[in-house]
């Protein structure tokens, strides 16, 4: 069984348990979708085209999201000292389908059904947990944030790190100095990929100047 869908102005074949990149898409990675523009399915020798695809759709899990390999772009006019050199990365969401026809009405009705079931059993959850699990939780999280806040180094030191940079960085777990001196070349771009920095750290020279200041 296969299914022909369009998605970015362009149009796949895809089958259950296939992982393909598609043009960028505004979901979360972890996250189901519904791919509604569904062009044709086919299931041996039973094909389903126009009309009778009405309320079908594909169901995808999105896998990660991502930058192709850098397209170079140089334009040249002979004769007119006229040289441009331009650097393109076009992003990219990669999805893995895992099924083909599913309405996504019906899909609503079952999410509902999951999410009122344990609503039925909450009650007696929350009359047994009640006067334990609420207090202590967040004693222990503002612990935790309370330690994180005191081992933090100030990366905005760094040359060319701002605030913006520097909440990026944090999000992305990196909070000392002597963790950025660590990095070797396969971190640093990761780094790069992962939080769009474009040569960066090389260009700033990081992972000495995290050296140098982890040393004091």
């Amino acid at each position: 069984m296969y299914a022909i869908i369009k998605s970015g102005g362009k149009q796949y074949k895809v089958t259950v348990g296939q992982r393909l990149k598609l043009e960028n898409l505004d979901a979360e990675e972890g996250s189901n979708i519904s791919l509604d523009e569904v062009l044709m399915i086919a299931d041996g020798d039973k094909v389903e085209v126009g009309n009778s695809l009405t309320g079908k759709s594909v169901q995808a899990e999105v896998v990660a999201h991502g930058r192709r390999k850098k397209i170079k772009i140089l334009k040249f006019r002979r004769r007119q000292n006229s040289r441009t050199r331009m650097g393109h990365r076009q992003g990219y969401t990669e999805i893995e389908i895992t099924s083909i026809g599913g309405s996504a009405v019906a899909k609503k009705a079952a999410s509902k059904k999951s999410v009122t079931a344990p609503a039925e059993k909450a009650p007696i959850a929350v009359e047994k947990t009640a006067p334990k699990a609420k207090a202590k939780p967040k004693a222990t999280a503002v612990k935790k944030v309370a330690a994180k806040s005191s081992s933090a180094d100030d990366l905005k030191l760094l040359s060319g790190v701002g605030p913006a940079l520097e909440k990026k960085l944090l999000a992305a777990g990196v909070t000392s100095f002597a963790q950025i001196a660590a990095w070797k070349k396969a971190d640093i771009e990761e780094f790069d990929e992962k939080l769009s920095f474009k040569g960066r750290i090389e260009r700033e020279d990081w992972v000495n100047q995290a050296k140098a200041l982890a040393k004091g």
